[in-house]
């Protein structure tokens, strides 16, 4: 059965599916109520400056933009985009990367304004939870407007959050799903409990009230209104990107209910807000937040608790979606490898302590330098407009590559880039109120993916490779001279510089001339990244021989890459077949071992002044250079920690005769799927005793 098949046959809709989806998926749409008209009405004036229609236009601008923007564009259209069962922007990239090189452009930018929208949500979210406490008169009469301890409780909280993030999240992270719908379900009906006082703001279901509000003298921000109301719809990416965690029919069947219970809450608040609005005493309340002020003085403390519950769910599904974003960016080469641990047994859990680090330091510093939720706010849609502006950019690519008639797929784009475009000119107005930060945390991350990416293929442009064939004699010539000493049984060389039968130079010159190596098998192995999540293959050609193995290992972008595991099966599957000479080893803990022991050689390229570089060219490899030696080390990111690991340095560009070799017709290349993962769990057990 194929993986294709695999996925498809697992997407059933599921109760207990929706119940996960809820806990995962939903997180950040949800604690949307907490600060969505908050916003919008300080960006009127405040409370005295609001008038019926005005909130009845805006209630309207939130139903209308979760309707197209969510329910439309990431529910019916979006999650039908799904590479094997996986979403998000990199999946997406993936898909239609070869339409274009281009397309490379907008799946960084993407990928960098997603991850900065990771950082600021525990922020935004979080702090706007605590804030809630103003309005429980214990906690007002004590601490009265001072922002110093909101700002104490949320650190405390984000610190705690990141700490437990080592530790794993899987027995917490069962409680999410229940939570979360207790928390849709308390939002419905706090909403509803204030909706039945006004039901005439029902006619916010009416696009016209909207348009209306757009071009009101009562609505005082004019078109930058949007900036606001697109609060309402930040965690639409998050239903797309977290598609396989969950499954997409499973969302499709959860959706409806969540949609509900969103609007009735702004229905409630809406409500609420017509009820009070001519008050003094609300009127002269410092950071007015409708949410938390429409609840029954009986319900304050379990709903500020219930909302700071549900931040925190909703900033761990943002921190573990970062994770699993930048794991996906480093296996398609558009980030430096970093130290990946994964802390439990889950699919999928994994935990990275340099983004976990840097994630902790800036929330705290978002925190710090903004100080209130009103303020960060401006900073929160920014990001998150321009990863949708170029999901949609990708998307049209995918509509086209799946022949969906051309006027539709341009239709589409049309209309949803035009509505997003106009929401980022509307958050962009923030800019200099707080959008900047954003907008930093962005532009430091897409630097990193175009030093990565550049650098590469500057690499890829000043390497030389030669046939494989025109070695073979003095391989086999090597491997058979007792007069030198054995260097290793198998030899292994790692590298990304191996195309069918042709090699990086500087892999034999490290063999034949830096310093003799013999061993009795030479293994050249090149990791291949698939668009698939989860490939687990490789392609075999020993070249007519019996020591010399070429080998691509193709893995899934989703896969880990620990080569000393796959690389032992390989092994097996070549005597067992007769192609590889079995290896006895005379001294050994393991009686009747076969199997030989490994050296892995790693050759890192160093910048040599003599190489003919710009200098621009020279800057970004030094950048890149700089950058790889903070990132995790090429043995412990293909899982060799334990193993005999030699790392020799050459020079960017071994100087020398470049010849021009036709390289000979490949021979067919077999190829082998491995087992599941139930027989991959058997297979490390039994590797281990190797």
């Amino acid at each position: 059965m194929s993986l294709e098949k695999k996925d498809r046959r697992l997407d059933k809709f599921k109760l207990g599916g929706a119940l996960v989806a809820m806990g995962v998926v939903y997180g950040d749409i949800g604690t949307s109520p907490l600060y969505v008209m908050k916003a919008i009405i300080e960006g009127n004036g405040g409370l005295a400056q609001v008038s019926e229609n005005f909130i009845v236009g805006a209630v309207s601008l939130i139903v209308w933009t979760l309707t197209l923007l969510t329910t439309v564009k990431y529910v019916l259209i979006a999650l039908r985009a799904d590479n094997h069962g996986e979403g998000g922007i990199f999946s997406l990239y993936t898909l239609v990367r070869k339409y274009s090189r281009y397309l490379i452009i907008p799946a960084m930018i993407g990928g960098a304004a997603l991850l900065a929208d990771g950082i600021l949500t525990p922020a935004v979210t979080i702090t706007t939870a605590i804030e809630g406490l103003r309005g429980i008169p214990a906690f007002y009469d004590v601490f009265g407007n001072n922002q110093n301890i909101i700002i104490g409780i949320t650190i405390t909280i984000i610190i705690v959050l990141f700490m437990i993030q080592r530790f794993g999240t899987e027995k917490v992270g069962k409680a999410f799903g229940p939570a979360m719908l207790g928390w849709f379900t308390f939002l419905g009906a706090i909403g509803f409990y204030n909706f039945m006082d006004n039901p005439g703001v029902l006619r916010a279901l009416n696009p016209y009230y909207a348009i209306q509000l757009l071009f009101s003298p009562e609505n005082k921000a004019g078109l930058f209104i949007l900036g606001s109301v697109f609060l309402a719809t930040t965690g639409a990416e998050a239903l797309y990107s977290d598609m396989g965690h969950v499954g997409r029919k499973n969302i499709l069947g959860s959706w409806p209910y969540i949609k509900i219970c969103l609007i009735l809450n702004y229905f409630g608040q809406a409500a609420w807000i017509l009820s009070v609005k001519d008050d003094a005493y609300y009127q002269s309340v410092e950071m007015l937040n409708p949410f938390f002020r429409m609840m029954p003085p009986s319900l304050s403390v379990f709903g500020v608790v219930f909302a700071t519950i549900a931040a925190v769910i909703a900033s761990q599904a943002l921190i573990s979606g970062s994770y699993t974003l930048v794991s996906e960016a480093v296996k398609l080469r558009l980030l430096p490898r970093f130290r990946i641990i994964y802390p439990t047994d889950h699919k999928g859990q994994l935990y990275i302590p340099a983004v976990n680090s840097m994630l902790l330091v800036t929330c705290i510093m978002v925190v710090l330098g903004f100080r209130t939720s009103a303020k960060m706010e401006a900073a929160y849609g920014l990001a998150i407009t321009v990863t949708m502006l170029m999901t949609t950019v990708l998307l049209l690519f995918y509509l086209l590559q799946r022949r969906v008639p051309r006027i539709i797929a341009y239709s589409i784009f049309l209309f949803f880039g035009t509505i997003e475009t106009i929401f980022f000119i509307s958050s962009a107005t923030k800019f200099f109120h707080g959008g900047f930060v954003a907008v930093l945390i962005a532009l430091a991350i897409l630097a990193i993916m175009f030093i990565w990416e550049k650098g590469s293929i500057i690499q890829e442009r000043l390497s030389e490779r030669v046939s494989l064939y025109d070695y073979t004699d003095q391989l086999s010539a090597l491997s058979h001279d007792e007069s030198i000493p054995l260097y290793q049984t198998n030899a292994v060389f790692l590298t990304d510089n191996l195309k069918g039968h042709k090699i990086g130079r500087e892999i034999m010159y490290s063999i034949l001339d830096k310093k003799p190596k013999r061993a009795k098998v030479y293994w050249f192995v090149n990791v291949v990244v698939t668009d698939e999540p989860y490939t687990k293959e490789y392609h075999v050609d020993m070249m007519d021989t019996d020591h010399i193995v070429n080998v691509q290992l193709r893995l899934g972008f989703r896969v880990n890459q620990d080569v000393n595991l796959y690389l032992r099966r390989i092994v097996y599957d070549l005597m067992e077949e007769g192609k590889l000479a079995k290896q006895p080893q005379k001294y050994t803990i393991y009686p009747g071992r076969e199997v030989g022991d490994f050296c892995f050689v790693l050759i890192r390229s160093e910048l040599s002044r003599k190489s003919d570089l710009s200098g621009f060219d020279r800057m970004i490899m030094q950048a890149k250079l700089a950058i790889k030696s903070v990132a995790t080390s090429p043995a412990r990111w293909f899982g060799l920690q334990f193993s005999d690991v030699v790392t020799e340095k050459v020079p960017m560009s071994i100087a020398g005769h470049k010849m021009h070799l036709k390289c000979d017709q490949l021979n067919q290349i077999q190829v082998h799927d491995f087992l599941s993962d139930s027989d991959d769990d058997e297979d490390q057990g039994e590797l281990t005793e190797v």
